[in-house]
């Protein structure tokens, strides 16, 4: 393996995730292709085009030419609008078409990753024509795949994976959003302290502190006294985080203690990604 120690975690992550997606659709039928899935407009079809399109791009595969239809409801700004593209170019594949396309795009991102001797550091073009380094694409990447496939196995009744290499990807990727949620965008006193209390397959005890400039910081250790705690399990986390449920479609799964303004504020602003 030439792949750089930093970025084998991502690697293992991605593999683990893209190999149980490419299991769990493996035996639908065609009908099934088209549940509805926590994503607002998105079949499990659309679910696996959109991982599909994100290795292409990885590939460096060229985007497709394709006019999107004026009604995609869903489809509300210039992100969506780029997502959509390589969603809606697959929407009449038939499920032999997705899954022989599927496994193909597999092979070619291993045989990608196997030979990757990039530093972690190297500038690689992300979507929309960002630049970002080949480590934070390979996160990204891996925590999509990983909460794509949540959110297949969400569709399909088929719950697992929740402690896999992806999780835990996931679970570093949204702690390194929590210090904003709290400080800026639900406003937390300065000089105060909320603490999440994660428990299930995955267990956290975590602090934002928020200091006298109304900066957020991660702790690990405890704090005496928070003006709020937040104690709710893994799943949850990740579905109010991902922005798949609302606060109060799960408001007897999250036990909050202290300041109920600013909980309910925390909770509000909980979603970091769509």
């Amino acid at each position: 393996m030439s792949l750089h120690p930093t970025l084998q975690p991502y690697a293992d992550a991605w593999t683990h995730s893209i190999e149980a997606i490419s299991e769990l659709v493996g035996p639908l039928v065609e009908g099934e292709w088209n549940r509805r899935t926590p994503c607002p407009g998105w079949s499990v079809r659309d679910i696996v085009s959109h991982v599909m399109g994100l290795d292409c791009e990885m590939l460096g595969d060229p985007r497709p030419i394709h006019t999107l239809p004026r009604d995609l409801f869903h489809v509300t700004n210039d992100h969506q609008r780029y997502m959509e593209m390589q969603v809606d170019v697959r929407r009449h594949h038939t499920a032999p078409e997705m899954t022989s396309e599927l496994e193909y795009v597999i092979i070619r991102r291993n045989r990608q990753l196997r030979n990757e001797s990039r530093d972690p550091g190297t500038k690689v073009r992300g979507p929309l024509g960002t630049e970002l380094t080949l480590e934070e694409s390979m996160r990204s990447h891996a925590f999509n795949v990983w909460v794509h496939e949540q959110d297949l196995r969400a569709a399909l009744g088929r719950p697992g994976n929740l402690d896999s290499p992806g999780a835990h990807i996931a679970r570093d990727v949204l702690l390194g959003e929590l210090p904003v949620v709290v400080a800026e965008r639900a406003d937390a006193p300065r000089s105060s302290a909320i603490v999440f209390d994660v428990h299930g397959p995955i267990e956290f005890l975590r602090t934002i502190r928020v200091d006298i400039q109304g900066r957020g910081t991660l702790e690990t250790a405890p704090a005496l006294g928070p003006a709020a705690t937040l104690t709710l399990d893994w799943e949850t986390y990740v579905r109010l985080a991902c922005g798949r449920v609302t606060a109060d479609a799960v408001a007897d799964r999250v036990k909050a203690e202290g300041d109920p303004q600013l909980t309910a504020a925390i909770l509000r602003n909980f979603a970091v990604t769509r």
